[in-house]
Parts: C-alpha cells; structure tokens; sequence
C-alpha cells in the first residue's frame, strides 16, 4: 500500500518533465523562427519564451549541445512529416517529382530560420538532414532498379553501376536547389515558378536517360502502368 502513492508521484513527476521538456523545445522552435536564419538564439531568450529560468532548463537538458541536437531532432521530424505522405507512387512521374519538390521548397520557404538548423552540420561533421535525403535517394534507386528489371532493360555493367551516384546526385540537386534559392539576398522567381522549374529540369534528365536505354516515357503516363510493362507510346 505504501509504495502505490510513490509509484503515483513519479509517474506525474516523469509526465511533468516530458511535458517541460516539451515546452522548452517548442519555445526554442519559436525562438529560431523569430530570429533572421543562422543568427543566434541563447538560451536565455529561450527561457523567457518557455517562461522558466536558465537554470530549469538545464535541468532538462545536460548542456547547450544537447538542446541543440534535440532542436535539430525536431525539426527535422517536421521536415519528413511534410515530406513523407506525398513520397507515394501515385500518378505519373513528374507528378511525383512534383509534389515531392513542391512539399519541401512550401515548407522551407515558410520556415527559413528552421531550414537554416536542418541543414547546420552537427559538431564534428555529418548534417541530419543530408542523411534523411540520402535515405530518399536510396527508395529512389531501389524504385528504379526494379523498374529495369519488370521491364527488361538491358543495361551495361557501368550502366547499372552508375544508377546510385545519379540517383543521389539529382535528389541532392533538388535540395541544393532549394539552399541555394533560400540564401539568396532576394527570393526570386517565386516558390511556385521554381518548383515548376524544377521539376521539369528532373523529368528531362529521367526523361532522357530512359530514352537513352529505349524506353520511352510520356509525361502523362501513371507509374502503374508504366511498372506494370505496358508498351509506351511517343514521348511528348
């Protein structure tokens, strides 16, 4: 009977410090938003958005470096929940691409300051987010690789060899795209217009690479059909 009361009060004590927790990494969210991106957010602004002392703080995280990481984790959790739902295989190719594009430059575009944390190297090297566009790249390359087989492509060793580094070097591309539009002094040409750009630059290098192989791809051909092996008509 008497350990019930305890077990009670730390299950409380253990919820109240996940929800502080929680608190002060959202306050440190809000924090960064509020501040033009790569300047730096102390902790004290942190605290007096979150409403405790400096000292509550550290309490809940060892040092500065943890709460850094932790912010970073969160943000980057936000990043592929916008990401993520739209990376299906429904409609055509530069549908996908372009939902896909249209997902991240609409969220790094609302989120400047955040995107500059996400793609901020962590101390000692190694950036979170590349690794996530890493992980991208490869369902990419696993998409394309069993393409080639329902479809019976014949291609060379080197060929085939080189379908990873392309892969991972176009999906960098899209994101160094985004990078680098966001740094520039002026956001120009709109978000809209750059995700159109950019998707069109995607499709002609898929486009043409497929062409190269004999396949010829229609820009309004459903993945379905075209993993399915239906013969193709004229590209457009």
């Amino acid at each position: 009977m008497s350990g019930r009361p305890t077990d009670g009060r730390q299950v409380r004590w253990e919820q109240h410090n996940v929800e502080r927790r929680a608190a002060i990494l959202a306050a440190a969210i809000e924090a960064i938003e509020a501040t033009p991106p790569g300047d730096e957010v102390n902790v004290a602004h942190i605290a007096e958005r979150a409403g405790v002392g400096r000292t509550v703080i550290y309490r809940h995280f060892t040092d500065r470096a943890e709460l850094d990481r932790e912010i970073r984790i969160s943000v980057l959790n936000d990043v592929w929940d916008h990401l993520l739902p739209v990376l299906t295989l429904e409609g055509s190719i530069p549908q996908i691409v372009e939902r896909t594009v249209a997902a991240y430059v609409g969220w790094a575009d609302a989120h400047p300051a955040l995107h500059h944390v996400a793609v901020t190297a962590e101390p000692g090297g190694g950036n979170p987010l590349d690794e996530g566009v890493a992980v991208i790249a490869d369902r990419v390359v696993e998409l394309i690789e069993t393409a080639v087989a329902i479809l019976r492509l014949e291609l060379s060793d080197d060929e085939a060899a080189a379908i990873d580094p392309l892969v991972h070097g176009f999906v960098g591309a899209v994101f160094g795209v985004v990078r680098r539009w966001l740094a520039r002094p002026v956001r120009e040409p709109g978000a809209e217009v750059l995700v159109e750009l950019t998707t069109a630059s995607v499709w002609f290098q898929i486009q043409g690479h497929a062409r190269a192989l004999g396949l010829e791809l229609r820009a309004d051909q459903p993945i379905e059909e075209l993993l399915a092996g239906i013969p193709t008509e004229a590209a457009e």
